[in-house]
């Protein structure tokens, strides 16, 4: 793995608790990189589909899909899906409440996902994801992203799934 060039990019010189993982997308050789690396990091799961969480786990869900030859889908932030949705409400890093939906018709019984985003801080939003992939019948085989911090929540769901980040322990 080449992480170490593709981390530096990440902004950690930010105002809060998030960084910015966005110059990464800039730098093509570098995204080519992370994607390899999270590819690399769920090779022993099986899975389905590739739930990806709006909006940053779009970006990366999309290129795990192509290279890995899965199936895409999105789990919006809620408000966003002109069909009937599947809803789940949650509490995110700022204290605020939102939720997330999922077409109704998204997945089968059958199918088990593997859950994807930029970055977990809480686990309540990729918590709300699971509770949607389950509400539908399916299975999640784990979840993945670039970071996790350490807090109660992360722990939680590491419990549950399988989880994969390149970058930890803040």
């Amino acid at each position: 793995m080449q992480k170490t060039r593709y981390l530096e990019l990440i902004d950690t010189n930010t105002p809060g608790n998030r960084y910015d993982v966005t110059p990464i997308f800039s730098d093509p050789r570098a995204f080519a990189s992370l994607i390899d690396d999270l590819a690399f990091q769920c090779r022993d799961l099986e899975f389905d589909v590739i739930a990806g969480i709006d909006a940053l786990g779009f970006i990366l869900s999309s290129a795990l899909s192509i290279k890995l030859g899965k199936s895409l889908v999105p789990i919006r932030k809620g408000g966003k899906l002109p069909v009937s949705v599947d809803s789940e409400y949650f509490v995110d890093y700022s204290g605020i409440e939102k939720s997330l939906e999922i077409r109704k018709d998204a997945l089968i019984k059958s199918n088990s996902a593997l859950i994807v985003d930029e970055w977990i801080e809480t686990g309540s939003q990729v918590r709300a994801a699971a509770n949607l992939i389950e509400h539908q019948g399916a299975r999640v085989a784990g979840i993945i992203s670039i970071g996790l911090d350490n807090c109660n929540g992360v722990k939680s769901l590491r419990q549950r799934y399988p989880m994969f980040s390149l970058f930890e322990d803040l």
